[in-house]
């Protein structure tokens, strides 16, 4: 199966995912939409969530988003203000609460320096290394960064892709290889990237689990381990 059509099987197995969830303006914080823009604030708020997301649940992090935007926290210059150990107990949810402030104001200070237009402005390979270089910033979450808040169009690695990629294909793949292989094979589309990544999530908590349910999974007919556990 190529990867096209891997993307339109998941899509029809589960539907649009319209991840990264961001909250809507005015309304509660569990009232998510994807939207085709968004405002400076919402994009602040992902690349702050990418951050806190590391090593850690989705619904751990959303209490922590919530906590910095009740205390108007979601601004970079904010965050540098506001004292570590302050900070450190706001997002004390997200786990490794005393580590992850230090990125978190790392990454503001990164913020002050680079506006969100000068980066979205970068060539996409160019804004990478520079988001690499600085600290608390991942393949993943640069990844996650230049893809759910600046819409680069860019794939996301993380421990679902790899393990449903490994499976499927019956081997292990660098993450540089599978980089490339999603690169070149999709069409450069944000959207489709970030809707291709929600979907591998979607898949990999309801089937494709570190003990997988492949008795009932929509991709039993097109996985190598599947077919070997069921020969």
């Amino acid at each position: 199966m190529d990867l096209l059509a891997l993307y339109h099987f998941l899509h029809n197995a589960y539907g649009s995912q319209g991840w990264w969830p961001v909250a809507d303006t005015g309304k509660s914080f569990s009232t998510y939409r994807k939207r085709a823009r968004l405002s400076e604030s919402q994009q602040w708020e992902i690349i702050f969530g990418a951050i806190l997301t590391q090593s850690t649940s989705w619904k751990n992090v959303e209490h922590a988003i919530a906590e910095l935007r009740k205390r108007g926290l979601l601004d970079p210059e904010r965050i540098q203000k506001i004292p570590m150990r302050q900070l450190a107990l706001c997002i004390r949810s997200a786990g490794y609460h005393n580590q992850k402030a230090k990125k978190l104001k790392s990454v503001a200070k990164f913020l002050t320096q680079h506006t969100l237009r000068n980066l979205r402005s970068m060539p996409r390979e160019e804004l990478r290394e520079l988001l690499l270089a600085q600290y608390g910033i991942g393949p993943e979450t640069a990844d996650s960064i230049m893809l759910y808040a600046l819409r680069k169009p860019t794939f996301v690695l993380d421990a679902y892709t790899r393990r449903i990629m490994a499976r499927i294909q019956g081997r292990a793949m660098s993450d540089d290889q599978l980089r490339k292989e999603f690169m070149h094979a999709l069409d450069t589309d944000a959207e489709l990237f970030g809707e291709f990544h929600a979907l591998f999530v979607a898949h990999a908590k309801a089937h494709c689990r570190k003990i997988p349910n492949c008795e009932q999974c929509p991709l039993q007919d097109q996985c190598r381990f599947a077919g070997d556990k069921f020969k």
